[in-house]
C-alpha cells in the first residue's frame, strides 16, 4: 500500500501496496523521505492553516459536469470507478455498474482500524502513550516496551518492514507471495523480528504496524480485529459489501504495465489491508465518520490530528489544508491512499465542506497527481467538488 499527502513527487516502482500524501516522496511500500524533501514540505505546510484548526465553512456547489469530463478524459469510466458525494447524497458515480463490484480497499483498511483503536481510547481501555508491550505482553519486538500506541499507528514504530522481504521473479515482496514460507503471526511472526530502528522520530511507511494493531485491538477487546469490523462498522452502518479476504467473492483484480498483475496472498496483509468491498461502502464509511456515528468529535480529533512537521501524518490517515482554486480560504482534506499490485484507491474526505471523493482504478501507475502541487487529477477533481 502507498501514501504519503501532500507528496512532493511519485516514483514509477513496480506496485506493492499503498499509503501516504503529505510531504514525503511516496513509493509504494516505502516510507523514506530525504531531508531536503522534509524541509520544502516543511516550508509549504508552514504557509497553510494548521490541519486541526477551525476554519469558517465555504459553501461549495459541485461542478458535476466538471467532475465527469475528468472522469471521461482520464478514462476511468472504463474499468475505474469515482464517487463524489454532499453530505448524503451522491452526485456523481462514475464507472460503477448495476451490481457493485468489490474493490480491495488495500491501505484504506488502515484508516478503518484506527478508528476501531479509537473507539477503544474513548472507552478508557487504550492510552495513546502507552507502549505497545502494556497491552501485547507476548510481542517480542525489541521495540515492544518503547513504541507507543500512537506511534504505532503513525508508523513511527521502528519495526520490520514486509515489503524488505526478498522479492519474486514478479516483483512482490515475498512476505506478500502466496508461496511464503515465513510466519506471519502478529506477535511471534516477521512483524516481530529485527527492527529497523529506534521508535519514535521521522515516520516510515510499514504494513507491521498495523498488523501489529489489530492483534491490539483483539488483546483488548478479546474479539479479532475482523469481528469487530463486522460488528461495529460493517452492521451497524448497514455494509453489506463489507468483508475481509480471504473470500470466494469475485473482487476487481488489476493490470501492471497492461498485464495481469501478479499474484499475491490478500490475507497477508491482515490489519493493514485486508478488507474489501463496493466504492460506495466505501463512502458510507466515510459518511458516518465525518458525522459522529463512529467517533465523537474529540475522539475524531485525536484520529485526524496531521502533524505538519511529520509531513501531516495522522492516525492511519493524512490530514492537511490546501488552497483549491475557487474555495475563500484553504480547505481541510483527509487523506488515505490504497493499493496492492494494479489496483489502487484514493479517499478523500473533506469535513468542513461536507464532500466524500472516492476513486478506485483497476490499473497501477494511473497518474493521480498530487493535491498540494495545486494541479492533476486529484486536485482537479478537488476544486470542482468543494469550490466550483
Amino acid at each position: 500500500m502507498h501514501a504519503r499527502y501532500p507528496e512532493l513527487s511519485r516514483r514509477r516502482v513496480t506496485p506493492r501496496t499503498g499509503g501516504d500524501p503529505a510531504g514525503q516522496t511516496w513509493q509504494p511500500g516505502a516510507g523514506r523521505v530525504s531531508a531536503a524533501v522534509r524541509v520544502l514540505v516543511g516550508l509549504a505546510i508552514a504557509l497553510i492553516p494548521a490541519a486541526g484548526a477551525a476554519q469558517a465553512p465555504t459553501k461549495p456547489i459541485v461542478d458535476t459536469v466538471s467532475i465527469k469530463d475528468l472522469v471521461g478524459a482520464s478514462g476511468l469510466d472504463r474499468g475505474g470507478e469515482v464517487i463524489v458525494s454532499k453530505g448524503d447524497n451522491i452526485l456523481v458515480k462514475s464507472g460503477g455498474h448495476r451490481q457493485a463490484r468489490l474493490w480491495r480497499w488495500a491501505s484504506v483498511t488502515k484508516q478503518v482500524i484506527a478508528t476501531l483503536v479509537l473507539q477503544e481510547v474513548a472507552a478508557g481501555h487504550i492510552d495513546l502513550e502507552k507502549p505497545v508491550a502494556a497491552y501485547l505482553p507476548q510481542f517480542k519486538s525489541a521495540n515492544a516496551g518503547l513504541v507507543t500506541v500512537r506511534q504505532l499507528l503513525r508508523h513511527q514504530s521502528g519495526l520490520p518492514n514486509p515489503d524488505d522481504t526478498a522479492a519474486t521473479p514478479e516483483s512482490v515482496p515475498a512476505y506478500d507471495a502466496p508461496d511464503y514460507k515465513g510466519s506471519r503471526d502478529p506477535l511471534t511472526g516477521y512483524c516481530a523480528g529485527p527492527v529497523k530502528r529506534a521508535s519514535g522520530g521521522n515516520w516510515e511507511y510499514n504494513n507491521c504496524d498495523y498488523v501489529v494493531a489489530g492483534a491490539l485491538l483483539e488483546a483488548v477487546t478479546g474479539k479479532s480485529w475482523q469481528t469487530l469490523v463486522r460488528d461495529r462498522i460493517a452492521m451497524p452502518l448497514g455494509l453489506k459489501t463489507l468483508g475481509t479476504f480471504p473470500t470466494r467473492k469475485r473482487t476487481v483484480a488489476g493490470t501492471v504495465d497492461g498485464k495481469a498483475e501478479p499474484g499475491y496472498d490478500l490475507t497477508a496483509f491482515g490489519a493493514s489491508a485486508g478488507l474489501y468491498g463496493s466504492a460506495d461502502d466505501l463512502r458510507k464509511f466515510d459518511r458516518a465518520l465525518m458525522t459522529g456515528k463512529l467517533l465523537s468529535e474529540s475522539a475524531r480529533a485525536q484520529l485526524w490530528d496531521g502533524q505538519p512537521q511529520l509531513g501531516s501524518i495522522a492516525l492511519g490517515q493524512w490530514v492537511f489544508a490546501v488552497p483549491l482554486k475557487g474555495c475563500a480560504k484553504p480547505v481541510r482534506i483527509v487523506e488515505r491512499r490504497g493499493a496492492i499490485g494494479g489496483v489502487e484507491v484514493r479517499n478523500f474526505i473533506l469535513p468542513d465542506v461536507d464532500v466524500v471523493a472516492i476513486v478506485f482504478v483497476n490499473r497501477a501507475g494511473f497518474d493521480f497527481g498530487e493535491v498540494w502541487q495545486g494541479k492533476g487529477f486529484s486536485y482537479d477533481l478537488l476544486r470542482a467538488a468543494a469550490c466550483s
